[in-house]
């Protein structure tokens, strides 16, 4: 009962979610340890982690709280030349108001007394904040999530618009590590004659290289809005290229 009433509630159990650990060290104060990305030889050199998405709930909105992420891998950070932690507020969202916002206060990164099995040090990002609502939910990350399910959304409507056949088709460049497919875009004129389409010259667009970069993937999706609009700018590249897009 104690614990319920005044301990947040943590859950990375959400699409893209990377929380691996929360660990309470004061009343209202945790350290918390992310998940590396997969494939980074999390075992040795501490993998991938510079990035985070989780849920977190059962809090007070008349306290602050410290968040303390422990194992950041990069020697500096954006956090220390202005950049804030991004909050989803349920409560503030149900209300129609604006859900995701900069938020944080006391913001540090820096190196920390923790070392990966090679000897490489950790670092870490602090800051406290207030939470809006008593028992909301809320979610936290670096910036704007965009998921896999965003991305099948995305391409799914792209596809289904009337004249989509005419300059977009998609096809399956490999399947990742866990089992989902990664599309590949061709875009041109496929209206014209195909030696016309076999003299053109590509060219290659790919974004979101590493998980956290989903900045990239807002990104892709306003490039492909872009390029398979109805605009003279993109009717004239499709005509003149064609673009390959991961």
């Amino acid at each position: 009962e104690e614990l319920n009433r005044n301990t947040l509630l943590f859950d990375s159990r959400i699409e893209g979610g990377n929380l691996g650990r929360a660990v309470q060290v004061h009343e209202y104060e945790y350290d918390l340890y992310l998940m590396p990305d997969t494939n980074t030889a999390a075992s040795r050199s501490g993998g991938n982690t510079q990035w985070y998405y989780f849920a977190v709930t059962n809090m007070r909105s008349d306290v602050e709280y410290k968040l303390n992420i422990v194992n950041f891998v990069k020697p500096d950070s954006l956090y220390n030349v202005g950049m804030r932690p991004l909050m989803y507020s349920a409560v503030e969202s149900f209300k129609g108001k604006s859900s995701w916002r900069r938020t944080g206060d006391r913001i540090a990164y820096y190196e920390n007394s923790f070392e990966t099995d090679t000897g490489q040090p950790y670092f870490t990002l602090t800051f406290t904040l207030t939470f809006p609502h008593a028992k909301d939910i809320c979610y936290l990350a670096h910036c704007y999530p965009y998921t896999y399910t965003d991305l099948s959304h995305c391409l799914t409507d792209l596809l289904s618009r009337p004249s989509a056949h005419k300059h977009v088709q998609m096809s399956t460049l490999c399947t990742t590590l866990v089992g989902n497919k990664a599309p590949c875009l061709t875009i041109t004129n496929f209206n014209s004659p195909p030696g016309a389409i076999q003299a053109r010259r590509a060219i290659c667009v790919s974004a979101r290289v590493h998980p956290g970069e989903t900045c990239a993937s807002w990104t892709m999706q306003g490039f492909l809005e872009f390029i398979c609009g109805g605009g003279a700018r993109a009717r004239i590249l499709r005509d003149n290229f064609v673009f390959k897009v991961v």
